[in-house]
């Protein structure tokens, strides 16, 4: 499967952090495209929208000033996702910023518009719209998208409930283009596992909140160390979207892991934030089941030699068969 440029000459690993609410700020971006994966965050955290201008300037300008001082190391791209949905108010408006800055990569969640993949096609970008089965991934393609994020189970925050091996071999049947893989990988070996079955690359989340440039409360961080795959559960209550929390989040904020009622979709609002009086991402903390491959909290730079040191290892083993 060839990739476009932008997502193979200038990445160290097959890898692209996920845009993570809330957690992911300039900090972060910078961090892990300096370290050789393309960051990313939601247009949605650069609160007021005045301050998306603001930080893309200085994205744009901290990566360009580290480029022109590491020519034979650039760093990787970077990626700004919009949620293209009904209640996001402000879609128009931080496309117009990702227009300006040419934003090398849009990410499009919860909806696909054809607007928005013509306005970044217009100067050069290209659009990975995630997806969690094979009826939207269609339409995605349909309505102009680049490539695919495949969303299986065991993601972080809005996660999907197929099987990995299932969701991207059909996809493979119909689809030559770029497609990362989603759910629970938090090491190099996970990210090599997704290549041998047809990803191109690995989508990483959740091992990035344990990261000291996450924007993330440290009993968080330290929580996705302590905690592994049995303490993550899937529910729709706090967004109107099935996703994956951890349940000590859940049971700090005074309710029931075993209890919760279904929330209803029609009122999903990623204006005011759920369906409930605790709020996600702030008081519950979206996480996916990989978490058990993370053991401390690193630097972001620390994480990404483990993950390089890993799946060359991984390599390794797997040429002695």
């Amino acid at each position: 499967m060839a990739l476009p440029a932008i997502l193979s000459q200038r990445l160290r690993l097959p890898v692209v952090a996920a845009p993570l609410f809330i957690i992911s700020n300039p900090d972060l971006v910078i961090a892990q495209c300096k370290a050789g994966v393309v960051g990313s965050f939601p247009a949605l955290n650069a609160r007021p929208e005045a301050e998306l201008d603001r930080w893309l300037e200085r994205i744009t300008t901290e990566l360009a000033e580290y480029d022109a001082a590491n020519p034979d190391n650039p760093s990787a791209p970077f990626a700004v996702n919009q949620i293209v949905h009904g209640s996001n108010n402000r879609l128009q408006h931080d496309v117009e910023m990702c227009v300006k800055w040419k934003v090398p990569i849009v990410i499009t969640s919860l909806g696909a518009k054809e607007f928005v993949n013509e306005a970044v096609h217009s100067y050069g970008g290209i659009v990975l719209h995630d997806i969690i089965n094979n009826r939207f991934a269609k339409k995605a393609i349909q309505k102009g998208a680049d490539g695919l994020i495949a969303v299986a189970a065991g993601a972080g925050g809005h996660a999907g409930s197929l099987s990995p091996f299932a969701l991207v071999q059909e996809l493979r049947e119909w689809f030559d283009g770029p497609i990362l893989l989603s759910g629970s990988i938090a090491n190099g070996d996970a990210v090599l596992a997704s290549q041998a079955m047809g990803a191109d690359l690995a989508y990483i989340g959740s091992a990035f909140i344990a990261t000291t440039e996450a924007n993330a409360e440290q009993p968080y961080k330290q929580s996705i160390v302590d905690n592994n795959a049995d303490d993550i559960m899937l529910s729709s209550l706090f967004t109107g979207v099935h996703g994956n929390y951890l349940k000590p989040s859940i049971v700090s904020a005074g309710m029931d892991p075993d209890n919760l009622p279904e929330s209803d979709p029609s009122k999903m609002d990623f204006g005011s934030g759920g369906n409930s009086d605790a709020k996600a991402w702030k008081d519950i903390w979206g996480c996916g089941q990989g978490i058990g491959a993370v053991k401390a909290v690193l630097t972001t730079a620390q994480f990404v030699d483990q993950l390089e040191s890993q799946y060359n290892s991984a390599r390794s083993r797997l040429n002695n068969i």
